[in-house]
């Protein structure tokens, strides 16, 4: 409770005060300052072939954006303010955009968009209001960031609308935008059609949710991931990114043989013996990558000759638009499976190299990668104590030719290596250890060489 004593009290010490104050100021308000309007940005990665990226909005930096990212909406005051857009490469950073004085106006929200290859990367900025959208409706600004793509008509219908009856929300092409739209709250279907054929969908979202009261970017990207549609779209919300795959997106799927002792196999799929979807793998052979529905399938590895033994057995489930490679691992007595996903994209500024440890023998391991004829008992491993059945994940290395050499934890003493790769920028290389050919494993240790290295 408020005390009435301290209350009397300040108001006759105001009165004093105000008594002995300059006449000039009796009974004048204190000024209120409003608060500074502000604005809103957020950026997306929509460089098919760039590297992650730092955005610098004057002194404030989104870090680590990845193709396909998309920020949260950041609020600044209202201003003009420096904008550069940084590559990382290996080895730092190089400024591939900018830096440039941009002004920002009040209650409008900013889209910063890398688009364009490498080569011709620029800053595409869209704006749409930031201001309250009205109850059961939702605001869409659709932006072609898609260099690749041509012109196209883009389709917001209801689910299952005859396209050849209706209306496109708009055509544009490469860099151009359409909105803002505002449109009921509803169940919707977004189709792209080449321009002027309505007959021809390149790319069909399936059933999508626009929530009321939404304020949305939704950008048409180059798709790097599965599938023959040429486009997915990112869509922001504000608060971050979400990316929606054509609706007949697959999942891919690659198998290697790497287990030392274990005799030729089939890859059996939901209990179809009579047609396995890999046949008589042998060690240390791979397959190619097949594109499966998504779904959750029932895998067996038997050998090839019987099919009676069967020692994997696993349920397995494959998502749209993610490339898996599985590995059968370990000797036969234990063998079992290891799966790695894939990154399919390509980025111009450096080669991308993996390395899975799939050799039973060597146990932990140290990882050497240097530049040819260094003496790895001058330096310290690139990747230290990496244990069997581990993988690196793909490291970003500038293109030339580098040395690997791969040791006992702790040793300088080579089992495998010293062995000379050469990659280049937009490479894709994978490299998996394993144990000797010839049944009963072991040493000499050896590579399984994948994806660029086998071109």
């Amino acid at each position: 409770m408020i005390n009435p004593v301290k209350l009397i009290t300040a108001a006759t010490l105001a009165v004093v005060l105000a008594g002995c104050s300059d006449s000039s100021n009796n009974n004048k308000p204190d000024e209120v300052v409003p608060p500074p309007a502000q604005f809103k940005v957020q950026a997306l990665h929509a460089s098919p072939d760039a590297p992650m990226v730092n955005l610098s909005v004057g002194s404030a930096t989104i870090s680590d954006v990845d193709y396909k990212d998309g920020t949260g909406a950041l609020a600044l005051d209202v201003g003009t303010y420096s904008v550069k857009v940084d590559g990382i490469v290996p080895g730092g950073t190089a400024t591939v955009i900018g830096p440039v004085d941009l002004a920002f106006a009040a209650d409008t929200l900013y889209s910063i968009i890398a688009v364009g290859g490498v080569a011709n990367i620029e800053a595409l900025v869209v704006e749409q209001p930031d201001t309250a959208v009205p109850s059961g409706s939702v605001r869409l600004r659709l932006v072609h960031a898609a260099p690749m793509a041509p012109q196209v008509d883009v389709y917001l219908t209801a689910p299952g609308a005859d396209l050849a009856m209706s209306a496109p929300a708009g055509t544009f092409s490469f860099g151009e935008n359409l909105g803002p739209l505002e449109v009921p709250a509803s169940d919707y279907q977004a189709r792209v059609t080449l321009a002027g054929d309505a007959s021809t969908v390149v790319y069909d979202t399936g059933t999508i949710t626009l929530s009321s009261g939404s304020n949305l970017l939704l950008a048409a990207v180059e798709n790097t991931s599965t599938g023959t549609a040429p486009i997915s779209l990112v869509v922001l919300d504000g608060s971050g990114s979400s990316e929606i795959l054509d609706a007949e997106t697959p999942a891919d799927l690659r198998v290697v043989h790497a287990s030392p002792d274990a005799p030729p196999v089939d890859v059996v799929v939901n209990d179809d013996f009579a047609n396995p979807l890999v046949p008589d793998l042998g060690f240390p052979d791979f397959t190619p990558f097949v594109s499966v529905p998504p779904a959750t399938y029932n895998v067996k590895v038997t050998d090839s000759a019987t099919q009676t033994l069967v020692p994997i057995d696993a349920d397995v489930e494959l998502t749209a638009g993610i490339r898996y490679t599985v590995l059968a691992v370990g000797n036969l007595a234990e063998i079992e499976p290891l799966f790695a996903t894939d990154d399919a994209r390509r980025v111009a500024t450096n080669a991308k190299v993996r390395i899975i440890h799939a050799s039973p023998t060597a146990q932990d391991v140290d990882i050497y990668v240097t530049a040819p004829g260094v003496d790895i008992n001058s330096v310290a491993p690139t990747l230290a104590a990496v244990p069997f059945k581990a993988n690196t994940g793909f490291i970003s290395l500038a293109e030339g030719s580098y040395d690997v050499t791969v040791t006992p934890t702790g040793t300088k003493n080579a089992a495998i290596g010293p062995a000379t790769i050469t990659v280049e920028n937009g490479g894709i290389y994978t490299a998996i250890a394993r144990d000797a050919e010839g049944g009963a494993g072991g040493a000499p240790l050896g590579l399984i060489l994948m994806d660029d290295f086998t071109s």
